[in-house]
């Protein structure tokens, strides 16, 4: 049918609306038929026509589907009527048509609901947030967790400046410490550091752009956040916040020592700007103490004569720090040796090791020593934990690793390095054909495996090579 003028149209479709109509009240009883002689005939196209901003579509060629959708002002029922063209006969009344329903994204639905809010209530909140008080701020985030805090610091220059905030860092002291953080350098990269969080399992790579790249430093120690750096020809100390980058090269020692060292750190007191000391020590008797509120070196004595000379220090283990009181792993004769930091004083505790005794280093949990090692006997290896009894001074295992773990060390020459020893311990387990990260908690005595370390954009994991633990602290200043 071709176009014609607006008003001979409408009068077409109300004549043929009207003769469907008298049809349907003539033949109402047999509607219960029509589902049965309808039929379904291929849709094609029709011709449109636009009247008072509606569109009609009208039946051109015979046996086609028909939708009318008139204005309420031409008829008055307002509904769509479907019938088979050129059949007055019988129809079939449907619902108005429904146009298929779009998939409303959540940020534009948050988009309609926040047009919807009222100017008024946005003044509001923003005066409520205005005179919210700045201390119940610091007190908020010094409970959030340490990783948080450097996605919310490019907040503003406020929350940015309680890193030198004395308030901040009373509130952040009086927080209890969680589990510490594990600072470690792989043998693929010396020269940058990897750092672990226990309680997000993640990983982190740190760029810490103000230690010295052409040398090679590695962790020997740490204490209230910080970590003590030496670099791998035993001369310059080096002390840093990771998390801050803070950086502080210590001067040049007074006594040249070119062999190794054993190393340890304590924090004068609970405040993060009391200061810190480092004692070195090595196997000849010669030490040095360090202290930060003076900035230098000094000798405070020299090892009693009752400690037998040389040392034979256990450089594989780090030092245990209870209190003021640091205490190092030595051999021949086994046992440790104490250097108290307030009063300067030495002592020796001659302890025998367990036997097939290999790769141990001290531990500390709650001012308790522990020993952690491998127990090595034919083929068998397992990873055992000990504590020192103080009447008798004699370790007493009261852990080892789960035997369906133990089982993958079979045959094989496994090293342990001890990456840590405060509470929680990170062992690094590794031999030619595995290379694997576990962590246990001395206190609830839990072994978990820990994720493998992969630096960003890579996929090759990374082998430990050492490292310290050190609880995370973003006001410790080197």
């Amino acid at each position: 049918m071709e176009s014609g003028g607006g008003g001979g149209l409408l009068n077409q479709l109300i004549s043929l609306l009207q003769q469907s109509l008298d049809s349907y009240n003539n033949n109402n009883n047999n509607n219960n038929n029509f589902s049965q002689q309808q039929q379904q005939f291929p849709s094609s196209s029709s011709s449109s026509f636009i009247l008072n901003q509606h569109t009609l579509i009208l039946p051109p060629l015979p046996h086609r589907w028909t939708s009318i959708d008139i204005e309420e002002s031409s008829v008055n029922d307002c509904c769509s009527l479907v019938m088979p063209a050129g059949k007055s006969g019988s129809f079939g009344m449907v619902e108005p048509i429904k146009h298929p329903t779009t998939k409303k994204y959540r940020r534009d639905r948050s988009r309609g609901k926040s047009t919807g809010r009222s100017c008024a209530t946005e003044v509001l909140e923003q005066e409520i947030w205005k005179a919210f008080p700045e201390d119940l701020f610091e007190a908020v985030i010094a409970r959030l967790p340490v990783a948080t805090f450097f996605r919310f610091r490019s907040v503003c220059r406020q929350w940015n400046s309680l890193l030198t905030s004395q308030s901040f860092s009373q509130l952040c002291a009086e927080v209890p410490q969680q589990h510490p953080w594990f600072y470690t350098i792989t043998h693929e990269n010396v020269n940058s550091g990897a750092m672990y969080d226990p309680s997000l399992k993640k990983w982190h790579h740190p760029t810490i752009s103000t230690l010295p790249s052409k040398l090679i430093i590695l962790p020997v120690a740490s204490a209230g956040g910080l970590v003590c750096f030496l670099d791998i020809g035993h001369r310059n100390f080096y002390v840093c916040n990771p998390l801050t980058q803070s950086l502080k090269e210590l001067p040049a020692r007074s006594v040249k020592v070119w062999s190794r060292v054993a190393v340890g750190m304590i924090i004068n007191g609970k405040p993060s700007g009391s200061g810190y000391k480092i004692l070195w020590v090595g196997c000849d008797g010669e030490y040095e103490v360090y202290d930060s509120l003076r900035n230098s070196w000094s000798r405070p004595g020299s090892l009693p004569a009752g400690i037998k000379l040389p040392l034979s220090l256990n450089f594989r283990s780090q030092a245990v720090s209870i209190d003021s009181t640091l205490y190092f792993m030595r051999s021949d004769p086994d046992g440790i040796i104490s250097y108290d930091m307030a009063t300067g004083v030495w002592k020796q505790y001659i302890i025998p090791a367990p036997l097939y005794l290999t790769d141990h280093t001290l531990a500390e949990c709650d001012g308790q020593i522990m020993l952690v090692g491998l127990l090595t006997k034919n083929a068998a290896t397992c990873v055992c934990i000990w504590e020192l009894q103080r009447m008798t001074l004699l370790w007493k295992e009261v852990d080892r690793m789960p035997n369906i773990w133990c089982l993958d060390f079979y045959g094989k020459h496994v090293r342990m390095t001890c990456l840590g020893n405060k509470g929680l311990l990170m062992l690094s387990l590794r031999s030619k054909q595995m290379n694997r990260l576990v962590t246990y908690n001395i206190a609830s005595k839990e072994w978990l495996r820990v994720p493998g370390c992969v630096v960003p954009c890579g996929r090759k994991r990374q082998w430990i090579a050492c490292g310290t633990a050190f609880h995370p602290c973003l006001t410790a200043t080197a």
